[in-house]
């Protein structure tokens, strides 16, 4: 595995850069992620040969530091290896650039269980291209796959986007063109035009229907769960995740144009106002109105229904004052504001584009945190849904416990195959594939993708850090799951 970026790895260990990535297997490079093209295939493979002498000479995997300066490639220094993933294939089921932490990905940061992927996440799947027909006119269908476990989707491949795309704009009559230009090219570069044209018509069909449509859903499965019939609790399930997935659709579209418009307001600060004027884009998003800082009992660290919320694990705001931390991030923000609009005082046009850029993306992260926070608003009912139908394999011995439940697949649960020691097995193995290090992309990212990522890349902070802050990458892979508290300053402890 090889990581390269531009200019000294200095970046690449600060985290101010991600890098490229490479896999050299049997002297054959692979590129599985392309942001600065630092490296071509040839280097690559020099790369790895040296790594491969390197270990040879110390007789263990060695983590190696390396340069090309001129054409030549130089051997910094090397350190053993201290822990390695197991050896897995992470081939994908077909061809495409795969992504991890993508739509339904960001919010699974754990492999998938059997139930959740064989039953609830086809019902959400479902629900997000009714959302899409709906808004757009037409679904052009993302595919999924389980690699692993873990759950990756992927656009359409190449060759079949001028089909899908042709079938689309039929399909729509029309309709999906100026849908597709506002949403994912025209919210880059003028987002006040996108949310004129069609994000704001969206944003008010997810408040005023959407939402007290999803609701209305969970309010009324609440008071039906205690008596319901297993067939009965299969429909709530079925109902639930695709409106879950309609759902998913619209915090994709709306709520997923906040970043965008950040990334757009982050590259004019860069091109008008020096950094050290507003430090960060982020500092001009803080403390915004309207967002909510309490904790949802419906609130999960995933989406597999699996985990607890947040109502079960009994979790509470930390023992803080929230009022004084916002007002504090709130005078941070106004602070910044004033100093860009100095910075621009001169300048009245530029000051009024500033304005616009400010307000539209100001909304939108608080439309962004508001719609995230109600997405999981079913999943206490799902989970219950869910043990319930575990009851049934449970007094019939079929398994040890209620919660292996979630081990079985849907064809499973009626309960009369003796299916304990397969939810054993397929247990274990889930935690075998949860020890795994799941690469972010699998393939290389075709030019939209390229181009994202360059709007992500905008928003990062630019400039020194603050002295005496600590940034950087983490050495070795680990993960932790719990209730999150960001922490900006030592009075924030």
């Amino acid at each position: 595995m090889i990581t390269a970026a531009r200019g000294l790895g200095e970046r690449v260990v600060s985290g101010q850069a991600v890098g490229d990535e490479w896999l050299v297997r049997d002297s054959e490079p692979v590129c599985r992620r392309s942001v600065e093209s630092a490296i071509d295939a040839d280097q690559a493979r020099a790369i790895a040969q040296v790594a491969r002498r390197v270990e040879a000479h110390f007789g263990a995997p060695q983590d190696i530091e390396w340069a090309i300066e001129g054409g030549q490639l130089h051997l910094l220094q090397a350190r053993p290896v201290t822990a390695l993933p197991e050896p897995v294939d992470w081939t994908p089921p077909s061809p495409g650039y795969w992504m991890r932490s993508f739509r339904l990905g960001e919010w699974l940061p754990e492999p998938m269980t059997p139930l959740f992927q064989d039953w609830l996440l086809e019902r959400i799947e479902e629900g997000y291209l009714v959302g899409m027909r709906r808004t757009a006119g037409a679904t052009v269908p993302w595919r999924h796959a389980a690699i692993n476990g873990w759950y990756y989707t992927a656009a359409p491949s190449l060759s079949a986007i001028p089909f899908t795309l042709l079938r689309a704009v039929l399909q729509s009559r029309g309709r999906v063109v100026p849908f597709l230009l506002n949403a994912l090219v025209r919210v880059n570069s003028r987002p006040e035009a996108a949310d004129r044209a069609v994000l704001r018509g969206l944003a008010r069909a997810w408040g005023e229907e959407l939402l007290p449509r999803y609701r209305r859903l969970i309010e009324d499965g609440e008071r039906q769960i205690e008596v319901a019939t297993p067939s009965e609790l299969a429909e709530l399930v079925d109902a639930a995740g695709r409106t879950a997935g309609e759902y998913l659709w619209s915090l994709a579209i709306v709520g997923g144009s906040a970043w965008k418009m950040e990334g757009c307001l982050a590259k004019f600060l860069r091109q008008h106002v020096p950094t050290e004027v507003y430090g960060s884009v982020q500092n001009l998003l803080l403390g915004l109105p309207g967002v909510e800082t309490e904790v949802s009992a419906h609130a999960v660290q995933s989406v597999d229904w699996y985990w607890p919320t947040a109502g079960e694990l009994g979790w509470r705001q930390h023992d803080v004052d929230v009022r004084e931390r916002q007002q504090r991030l709130v005078a941070e923000r106004e602070a910044a504001e004033a100093a860009c609009r100095q910075a621009l005082a001169a300048q009245p046009a530029l000051l009024a584009r500033f304005e616009t850029l400010l307000e539209v993306a100001q909304r939108y992260a608080v439309l962004r945190e508001e719609q995230a926070r109600w997405f999981t608003l079913g999943w206490p009912l799902l989970r219950r849904c869910a043990l319930r139908l575990g009851e049934i394999p449970r007094a019939n011995g079929a398994i040890g416990g209620v919660e292996d439940v979630f081990f079985l697949t849907y064809a499973e649960l009626s309960g009369h195959m003796p299916v304990q020691e397969i939810a054993r097995r397929r247990r274990a193995d889930w935690e075998r594939c949860r020890r795994l290090v799941a690469p972010l992309t699998i393939g290389k990212a075709p030019l939209l993708e390229r181009s994202l990522a360059g709007v992500v890349e905008a928003v990062r902070t630019g400039g020194q850090p603050p002295e005496g802050v600590i940034v950087g990458q983490p050495a070795s892979p680990g993960r932790a799951t719990g209730p999150v508290r960001i922490v900006r300053a030592p009075e924030d402890f």
